[in-house]
């Protein structure tokens, strides 16, 4: 009867077992795309895999559907997104008469596919609070790699281009740079679901100006307008909603949540927790755990890495607020109950007098040591730049055959966009009424 269970809930999970599957040439209705159809077996096979299928479960925005209600779209979504725009431009380049062979469409198509499968829970509150240094990227690779194994090899060439280790570098442009495919559905994705027009951006446009010279990805000159637009969008976007102040409150709030959590549990103390939290809340985890494929409860880390998403924290943060510990409480119950942090943004640093008095308020309402003041304060900055010229430019390609990076070809001022804007801000709980 158990092994009834486990068998009936891989299929709610995970979707049927691969050898119940028939029909690997589907069709996947998406809200911004329209019909996208999977045409590679490879693919079909990658995405009903349980690591990927938990992108289902990991919210692309994190939590800024508490700011934009309608944000609360997946990471699944995103990179299916992403696909259809992979295949859109390989077909595109092949059409001007830019080489690339079957073995390295499927190959490029299965990186873009992957190319997120290493996000946990909530973006990157992960990282700043229950792993030390541990970057979604190099998960990432990992879960790539462990893929491959289970696949014979079969990505053997999509982590190369993923790792920029393939000869054709426009390859792994397409994958990441800063006129990625990634980036180009996530703008339109989150614009539609976030309701900001500001980021919709061309990017059936920009796809049919791709080209390819010495190698490396260019856009002709028709396209330079899209270019331009595609720019400020992405700037326009990062302020209104990938960093929004509302959003800082709330990720930060839930990176602190899971720091005393972690405090907590370190100092051994039970907590409620799924499993798989668990395993994270009661170690120290870093990457050396995940390279040397540590076990933990019979199981490798990223195996459990690998089936951690949203529900783990929320189920378990959603139980903390009711916990003896009163810091845990009262974090838990402002972040499920949305009662957020008030913060203010300044251009200029906050004063150290204005933070030792904003302390020693805190300190004395709250009834806590100056060490767990940290818990009820957050002061750091945050940095926006749209474009980087650099190795890595957005190079246009004019009828002539010159090619010029964008800044020197458009006629409009895009230096504004290259610079990096770095502002600074203070978070703390609002009942203190602080002028």
């Amino acid at each position: 009867m158990k092994k009834f269970y486990i068998f009936v809930a891989s299929i709610f999970l995970n979707r049927q077992p691969n050898s119940l599957k028939t029909n690997k040439k589907k069709i996947i209705n998406d809200p911004v795309f329209g019909f996208i159809t999977i045409q590679s077996e490879l693919i079909f096979d990658l995405i009903e895999h349980p690591y990927f299928q938990r992108l289902r479960r990991i919210k692309q925005l994190g939590l800024s559907c508490i700011v934009f209600p309608g944000a609360n779209h997946t990471r699944f979504e995103h990179a299916v997104g992403a696909v259809y725009l992979m295949r859109s431009a390989i077909s595109v380049l092949q059409l001007k008469g830019v080489k690339i062979t079957r073995d390295e469409a499927e190959a490029v198509t299965a990186a873009i596919l992957l190319h997120d499968i290493g996000h946990g829970p909530f973006s990157h509150a992960l990282e700043h609070s229950i792993v030390d240094g541990i970057s979604h990227e190099e998960i990432s690779a990992m879960l790539m790699e462990d893929l491959n194994r289970e696949f014979n090899g079969k990505l053997d060439l999509a982590i190369r281009i993923f790792k920029n280790e393939y000869p054709k570098k426009f390859l792994h442009q397409l994958v990441a740079s800063q006129l990625d495919v990634d980036r180009l559905d996530y703008l339109r994705r989150d614009s539609f679901f976030s309701g900001v027009t500001e980021g919709v951006i061309g990017s059936d446009r920009i796809i049919k100006m791709l080209n390819v010279r010495r190698g490396e990805l260019v856009i002709e000159a028709k396209g330079i307008y899209s270019i331009e637009k595609f720019l400020i969008s992405r700037r326009l976007m990062y302020w209104q909603v990938y960093l929004h102040k509302t959003v800082l409150s709330a990720e930060y709030l839930l990176v602190n949540v899971l720091k005393r959590a972690k405090e907590l549990v370190m100092r051994g103390k039970r907590l409620f927790a799924t499993p798989e939290l668990e395993v994270f809340l009661k170690n120290r985890i870093t990457i050396d755990h995940f390279l040397s494929g540590q076990a933990f409860q019979g199981r490798s880390l990223l195996s459990i890495f690998a089936s951690l998403d949203d529900s783990d924290l929320f189920a378990s943060i959603k139980q903390w607020q009711y916990e003896e510990d009163p810091i845990l409480a009262y974090l838990s119950g402002c972040l499920i109950n949305r009662k957020l942090y008030r913060i203010k943004i300044s251009k200029q640093p906050f004063s150290e007098a204005s933070v030792r008095t904003l302390r020693e308020k805190i300190r004395l309402h709250f009834g806590v040591d100056e060490t767990d003041v940290d818990y009820f304060l957050v002061h750091d900055s945050i940095t926006n730049s749209a474009y980087a010229a650099g190795d890595d430019q957005i190079n246009i390609l004019f009828k002539n055959g010159k090619v010029s990076e964008i800044n020197e070809a458009t006629d409009i001022n895009l230096s504004s966009l290259s610079q990096s804007v770095r502002k600074y801000f203070i978070c703390y709980p609002k009942e203190l009424d602080i002028k």
